[in-house]
Protein backbone atom coordinates (compact mmCIF):
# COMPACT_ATOMS: atom_id res chain seq x y z
CA UNK A 1 0.00 0.00 0.00
CA UNK A 2 1.56 3.22 -0.89
CA UNK A 3 1.96 6.12 1.97
CA UNK A 4 0.09 9.41 1.56
CA UNK A 5 2.39 12.38 1.79
CA UNK A 6 0.95 13.46 5.22
CA UNK A 7 1.84 9.84 6.15
CA UNK A 8 5.71 10.37 5.19
CA UNK A 9 5.67 13.77 6.62
CA UNK A 10 4.11 11.95 10.47
CA UNK A 11 6.78 9.51 9.88
CA UNK A 12 9.68 11.90 9.51
CA UNK A 13 7.86 13.74 12.63
CA UNK A 14 8.47 10.57 14.41
CA UNK A 15 12.32 10.43 13.90
CA UNK A 16 12.52 13.43 16.60
CA UNK A 17 12.14 11.74 20.34
CA UNK A 18 12.05 14.52 22.71
CA UNK A 19 14.84 13.99 24.67
CA UNK A 20 13.66 16.17 27.92
CA UNK A 21 10.53 15.53 30.46
CA UNK A 22 9.33 18.57 29.71
CA UNK A 23 9.19 18.05 25.98
CA UNK A 24 7.70 14.79 26.22
CA UNK A 25 4.91 16.18 28.31
CA UNK A 26 4.23 18.62 25.70
CA UNK A 27 4.51 16.55 22.72
CA UNK A 28 2.14 13.93 24.61
CA UNK A 29 -0.30 16.93 25.27
CA UNK A 30 -0.71 18.12 22.22
CA UNK A 31 -1.62 14.23 20.98
CA UNK A 32 -4.13 13.74 23.79
CA UNK A 33 -5.82 16.80 23.27
CA UNK A 34 -6.36 16.34 19.61
CA UNK A 35 -6.32 12.63 19.96
CA UNK A 36 -10.15 10.53 19.26
CA UNK A 37 -10.70 10.51 23.10
CA UNK A 38 -9.90 11.83 26.52
CA UNK A 39 -11.81 12.52 29.18
CA UNK A 40 -11.75 10.71 32.58
CA UNK A 41 -12.56 7.60 31.85
CA UNK A 42 -11.28 6.95 28.38
CA UNK A 43 -8.30 8.10 26.48
CA UNK A 44 -7.83 6.65 23.16
CA UNK A 45 -5.59 7.45 20.35
CA UNK A 46 -6.40 6.03 16.96
CA UNK A 47 -3.63 5.84 13.97
CA UNK A 48 -2.92 4.36 10.43
CA UNK A 49 0.60 5.07 11.10
CA UNK A 50 3.01 2.61 12.31
CA UNK A 51 5.73 4.59 13.09
CA UNK A 52 3.59 6.70 15.28
CA UNK A 53 2.58 3.85 16.81
CA UNK A 54 6.05 2.38 17.10
CA UNK A 55 7.09 5.97 19.67
CA UNK A 56 3.84 6.36 21.44
CA UNK A 57 3.90 3.76 24.30
CA UNK A 58 7.87 5.10 24.38
CA UNK A 59 6.41 8.69 24.56
CA UNK A 60 4.09 7.57 27.70
CA UNK A 61 6.47 6.07 29.85
CA UNK A 62 8.92 8.83 29.32
CA UNK A 63 6.23 11.66 29.43
CA UNK A 64 3.72 9.74 32.72
CA UNK A 65 5.15 6.44 33.12
CA UNK A 66 2.56 4.49 32.19
CA UNK A 67 1.88 1.97 29.76
CA UNK A 68 -1.24 1.46 27.58
CA UNK A 69 -4.35 -0.62 28.61
CA UNK A 70 -4.48 -1.91 25.35
CA UNK A 71 -2.10 -1.62 22.20
CA UNK A 72 -2.45 -3.55 18.77
CA UNK A 73 0.64 -5.10 17.46
CA UNK A 74 2.17 -2.93 14.88
CA UNK A 75 1.13 -5.69 11.98
CA UNK A 76 -2.06 -5.25 12.41
CA UNK A 77 -3.60 -3.84 9.29
CA UNK A 78 -5.41 -0.71 9.14
CA UNK A 79 -6.42 1.60 11.82
CA UNK A 80 -4.70 0.93 14.94
CA UNK A 81 -6.18 2.24 18.14
CA UNK A 82 -4.34 2.81 21.96
CA UNK A 83 -6.19 3.08 24.95
CA UNK A 84 -6.00 3.68 28.70
CA UNK A 85 -8.53 3.29 30.98
CA UNK A 86 -7.60 2.52 34.49
CA UNK A 87 -8.28 5.15 36.66
CA UNK A 88 -5.22 5.56 38.39
CA UNK A 89 -3.19 6.24 34.83
CA UNK A 90 -5.45 8.56 33.62
CA UNK A 91 -5.98 10.83 36.68
CA UNK A 92 -1.82 10.92 36.27
CA UNK A 93 -1.78 12.25 33.13
CA UNK A 94 -4.56 14.57 34.04
CA UNK A 95 -3.26 15.24 36.63
CA UNK A 96 0.35 15.90 35.06
CA UNK A 97 -1.72 18.52 32.93
CA UNK A 98 -3.62 20.55 35.54
CA UNK A 99 -6.49 18.87 34.86
CA UNK A 100 -9.01 17.53 37.79
CA UNK A 101 -12.19 15.21 37.60
CA UNK A 102 -14.19 17.97 39.37
CA UNK A 103 -13.31 20.74 36.39
CA UNK A 104 -12.32 18.82 33.25
CA UNK A 105 -12.60 21.65 30.45
CA UNK A 106 -9.64 20.93 28.16
CA UNK A 107 -7.72 23.58 26.91
CA UNK A 108 -3.88 24.21 26.23
CA UNK A 109 -1.88 24.55 29.84
CA UNK A 110 0.51 27.67 28.93
CA UNK A 111 2.76 26.93 31.66
CA UNK A 112 3.67 23.40 29.74
CA UNK A 113 4.28 24.88 26.57
CA UNK A 114 6.02 28.14 27.66
CA UNK A 115 9.44 26.86 25.91
CA UNK A 116 9.96 27.16 22.21
CA UNK A 117 11.15 23.54 22.70
CA UNK A 118 8.25 22.34 24.62
CA UNK A 119 6.04 24.55 21.95
CA UNK A 120 7.63 22.97 18.66
CA UNK A 121 6.96 19.39 20.72
CA UNK A 122 3.21 20.17 21.32
CA UNK A 123 2.49 21.36 17.47
CA UNK A 124 4.49 18.24 16.55
CA UNK A 125 2.24 16.26 18.94
CA UNK A 126 -0.90 17.86 17.33
CA UNK A 127 -0.21 17.10 13.81
CA UNK A 128 0.97 13.65 14.82
CA UNK A 129 -2.42 12.86 16.74
CA UNK A 130 -5.02 15.20 14.60
CA UNK A 131 -3.19 16.62 11.51
CA UNK A 132 -2.83 15.62 7.72
CA UNK A 133 -1.18 17.95 4.93
CA UNK A 134 -1.34 17.64 1.05
CA UNK A 135 1.77 17.54 -1.34
CA UNK A 136 2.59 20.92 -2.00
CA UNK A 137 3.05 20.14 -6.03
CA UNK A 138 -0.90 19.61 -5.29
CA UNK A 139 -1.77 22.70 -3.59
CA UNK A 140 -0.65 22.85 -0.50
CA UNK A 141 -3.25 22.70 2.52
CA UNK A 142 -2.04 21.50 6.29
CA UNK A 143 -5.02 21.03 8.92
CA UNK A 144 -4.88 20.13 12.54
CA UNK A 145 -8.61 19.04 14.18
CA UNK A 146 -9.37 19.11 17.51
CA UNK A 147 -13.14 18.46 19.51
CA UNK A 148 -12.32 21.28 21.34
CA UNK A 149 -13.11 24.44 20.77
CA UNK A 150 -11.29 26.04 23.64
CA UNK A 151 -7.90 23.82 22.31
CA UNK A 152 -8.35 25.19 19.07
CA UNK A 153 -7.94 28.71 19.89
CA UNK A 154 -5.10 28.62 21.77
CA UNK A 155 -3.76 26.61 19.56
CA UNK A 156 -4.40 29.27 16.47
CA UNK A 157 -2.08 31.71 19.04
CA UNK A 158 0.59 29.06 19.02
CA UNK A 159 0.69 28.56 15.50
CA UNK A 160 0.78 31.71 14.90
CA UNK A 161 3.87 32.56 17.43
CA UNK A 162 6.00 29.35 16.44
CA UNK A 163 4.81 29.33 13.18
CA UNK A 164 4.65 32.95 11.88
CA UNK A 165 1.39 31.73 9.65
CA UNK A 166 -1.69 32.93 10.49
CA UNK A 167 -4.14 29.88 10.49
CA UNK A 168 -7.80 29.78 9.37
CA UNK A 169 -10.33 28.40 11.46
CA UNK A 170 -13.70 25.98 10.44
CA UNK A 171 -16.02 23.47 12.06
CA UNK A 172 -16.37 20.89 10.16
CA UNK A 173 -18.54 17.73 11.10
CA UNK A 174 -18.51 18.65 15.24
CA UNK A 175 -14.96 19.37 15.20
CA UNK A 176 -12.88 22.44 15.26
CA UNK A 177 -10.31 22.87 12.41
CA UNK A 178 -7.31 24.89 11.96
CA UNK A 179 -5.84 25.13 8.55
CA UNK A 180 -3.11 26.38 6.29
CA UNK A 181 -4.03 26.96 2.71
CA UNK A 182 -0.84 27.70 -0.16
CA UNK A 183 1.25 28.91 2.28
Amino acid sequence: MAVSFSGNVKAELCRVMPQKHCCALAQSFGILLFANTLNMSNIRIITESREFAYILPRLFERAFHVEFDNFPSLESPGKLIFQIHEPTKIEAIMEAFGFDRQTLSLHVNLPLVEDDCCKNAFLRGAFLAGGSVTDPEKGYHLEVATTHQSVSREVFTLVEEVMGFYPKTTARGGTQVLYIKQS
